[in-house]
Formats: structure tokens, sequence, C-alpha cells
């Protein structure tokens, strides 16, 4: 069932022994959410630790906190998981069902924990943690504002996206205000890129192909170009948003192969066209600018598939 903030706030406070789940294939919202909660957690003297199916990737290394010595959960918390299945296989078995709380901005959220707590015009999960740790009166360290800083400058973009509110510049001015990192941050997630990734990229640019007089793109990352550039599957989100990037471009597609032989796809429109609305036909979700689903077997049938819908939605 769905709950409001003031009952989120109070079952944060309530809890004891805290185990906080992020999504696979994770990002700095879900990272900088969980991590941060975590330290406010602790900072009430509780124990809190965080689960990701897939690790911390290397360029989120430094939102990582110390672990705690183990300990048995008692309260199951996620945060930035739009779908139980979004927290990666091995995760989902063993917490998928018992997950107590979610903090989501997802407004096609697929109800899956006993409570959400649900804000879909926030621009991040980020901006939801920030606010229910202000109402716990958390005393929001540097630490604590680099983390939720990270979170929101990674879900809007460096404050790009159409989704960036009044309010989210608000709460970048206060994180900033109690120290966080922003330049730092944002040379780290936006202007830092390895040489195997500037390979990938011209790569991936050179066989775009575009559709309906260019109002469509369409990008493809094949596992044969990650290893011949030594990209990890963690390090292409970056290549996503330049699907959108080409004049006249409204709907951009990018289609990523998985270790397995699926596909990941990831679609980016502009102002007018619902991703979200797109990537519900497959079985996928997200935001109305950024969503995503994935399809099995053959990619031809499957972007065919895509662009079939994609058209249908220009329409």
């Amino acid at each position: 069932m769905k709950i409001d903030f003031k009952t989120a706030m109070h079952r944060l406070m309530d809890a004891e022994d805290v185990l906080i789940l992020t999504h696979a294939n994770p990002d700095g919202d879900t990272l900088g959410g969980a991590f941060a909660l975590a330290l406010a957690l602790r900072q009430r003297g509780k124990r809190a630790r965080v689960l990701c199916a897939d690790g911390v990737p290397e360029r989120y290394a430094f939102l990582e906190i110390p672990p705690e010595d183990d300990f048995t959960e008692r309260y199951i918390i996620s945060v930035d998981v739009a779908d139980r299945t979004l927290l990666g296989k091995a995760v989902e078995e063993s917490y998928g069902d018992r997950v107590d709380l979610a903090i989501d901005h997802h407004g096609m959220l697929r109800l899956f924990a006993r409570e959400s707590y649900v804000e879909p015009d926030s621009a991040s999960a980020c901006e939801i943690v920030y606010l229910l740790l202000l109402s716990m009166n958390t005393r929001i360290t540097k630490d604590i504002a680099d983390r939720l800083y990270a979170g929101v400058s990674t879900d809007t973009g460096c404050f790009c996206y159409s989704n960036v509110t009044a309010r989210t510049h608000r709460i970048a001015a206060d994180l900033l205000d109690r120290g966080a990192d922003v330049a730092g941050i944002n040379v780290l997630m936006f202007e830092t890129k390895k040489p195997g990734f500037l390979q990938l990229e011209q790569q991936v640019l050179q066989g775009m192909q575009l559709f309906e007089n260019g109002r469509i793109s369409l990008l493809t990352i094949t596992r044969a170009m990650l290893e011949e550039t030594g990209c990890r599957d963690e390090e292409i989100d970056p290549i996503v948003a330049l699907s959108r990037q080409v004049e006249g471009v409204r709907i951009g597609i990018t289609f990523k192969e998985r270790p397995d032989g699926s596909w990941k796809v990831s679609v980016r429109t502009h102002e007018g066209v619902d991703a979200a609305q797109l990537c519900a036909q497959f079985g996928g979700g997200g935001h109305k600018r950024a969503a995503g689903c994935q399809f099995d077997g053959d990619k031809d049938a499957a972007a065919q598939r895509m662009l079939q819908a994609a058209r249908l939605l220009l329409d």
C-alpha cells in the first residue's frame, strides 16, 4: 500500500537493523540515496547497510561507506526501485517479497513492498531522501550531502533534464551550503571519460541509424564493442543520452546487448513524447523522458517492434 510522507518518516525513525536495497546496474541516484540514508540512520544509533546485486561500479566508488559488523536485518528498505525485478535476480529471490518500505519517484512503480512512499514529481529519489532526513532532524554532514547531491545531479543530467524543478535547485543549493563537493562530483560524473569509452562512443555513433525523417534515432552497443574497447556495462550509460542529442530527434532508442544475449533497451525523448508509455508496451517503464524495457532473442526483430511503436507514438 502507498503511505504519506509523515508515515514514511516515522517508519524510518522506528526502524532497527536496516538493510537498504538498490536496483541492479546501479546509478548515482539509487546508490547516493541508499548510502546517504544508511549514514543518517547510523547517526541515530541504528545499524544499517546497503546491498546492490551488481556491487558498486568503479565510477561510483566514492559513494560507498565503510561496512558495519554483520547483523540480521529486521527492516528492509528499497531506494529508487520501481519494480522488484530491478533488484537483480539474486537479491530479488532473497528479499523481493520482504521489502518493508519502498522509497521511489517513478510514476509507474509496480507496488511490491509492504508500504511505498512515492513522489512522481521528484526529479530523483535523493530529493525524497533529503526531505525525509530533514524531517527527522538529521544533521546533514558533508558525507551525506555529497551522496545526495550525486544522486540529484545524476538523475537530472547535471540539471539539464525537464524533470528539474525549482525545488531541485533549492535542494542542490542547500547541499552546497552543507559542504557537498559540487564541482568535484560534476567533473567525475560528467566530464571524465576513459580512452576506451571514447573509442566505444565513436563506434556507436558511426552505427547510428535515423528513421522517420530524422525524428527517431537508433543506437546499438554489442558485447563485441565492449570487449574491443575494454568498457564495462556500468560505464556506458552516458552514451544513451547521445541518442536524442541529434537535431530533430524526438525519440532516441539504444539497444545494449547483455552477457546472456538479451537486450536492454533505453529510451530518451524530448518534451511531448512519453518514453514510459512507449516502454510500457513491452513490459517496461520509467519516466516521461527516460524509460527502459528488455527483449530476448533477435535484436533486429525487437528493433522493428520498437520502431513501429515509436512511429505510432509520434503520429
